[in-house]
């Protein structure tokens, strides 16, 4: 039992309750709590935390996943020397490795190279119309050939054999040129009969300037055609 008592300090009288017997009842028995780390909650959220920094990490790597390549600051003539005077880089993105690859980039040694063709202002500079000063020593020479008579993708910089294919059934094909380079290709408007053809401007060495005059003949009763080669 308990009982009431009365302590004098002074002139206040506070009232306490003693209980007899014990003391200060004991503190209640806590339960051991599961560990945090074992909440489901707690590592769904770490999980997501985690995605979402591997989301934002390739996103920010694919962000600057370009190519810096050189652009014409204005129109450059065919034999203009190419100079970062002349050039600005730009910073393009590109869908495949080949695309890129078709430009000259930025990191390229221009010492010694001259402009195979002309540029147009703010153009991406080809890798094709940046060519080694000597080739300017070389003849253009163009041709007229039949859709069917070259690969399809055919373009500027490729290193082909020229042959011609008499009209005339039961002749033999003739080799005009081998190893030369395409200038310049361009579609043109078919002729008669429907057959699209393609104008190609070849680059002929001093060396194959002898040949032209046989040439232009075979040329006059054949079709020019196109093998292309490893360059």
């Amino acid at each position: 039992m308990s009982r009431d008592q009365q302590t004098d300090w002074g002139d206040d009288v506070v009232e306490t309750a003693v209980r007899s017997g014990f003391g200060a009842p004991a503190a209640p028995a806590q339960r051991n709590r599961k560990a945090r780390w074992k909440d489901g909650r707690l590592v769904l959220g770490v999980l997501l935390v985690a995605v979402t920094a591997l989301a934002g990490a390739k996103l920010l790597s694919s962000a600057d996943d370009t190519t810096t390549i050189w652009a014409a600051k204005h129109e450059l003539k065919a034999g203009t020397p190419l100079t970062d005077d002349d050039l600005t880089t730009v910073r393009v993105r590109f869908t495949s490795g080949d695309d890129s690859g078709r430009y000259l980039s930025a990191d390229a040694d221009l010492k010694g190279l001259v402009v195979g063709r002309t540029v147009g202002q703010g153009e991406f500079v080809p890798r094709d119309a940046a060519v080694p000063k000597s080739d300017q020593d070389r003849t253009e020479f163009p041709l007229s050939v039949a859709s069917g008579r070259l690969p399809s993708d055919t373009a500027p910089g490729d290193v082909v054999d020229v042959w011609v294919v008499p009209k005339e059934e039961g002749q033999p094909a003739r080799a005009l040129w081998s190893s030369v380079r395409v200038l310049q290709i361009d579609s043109v408007k078919g002729v008669a009969g429907g057959s699209a053809r393609r104008q190609v401007t070849i680059a002929l060495a001093s060396d194959d300037l002898p040949r032209i005059p046989a040439a232009l003949t075979a040329i006059s009763t054949g079709e020019p055609t196109l093998v292309r080669k490893d360059s």
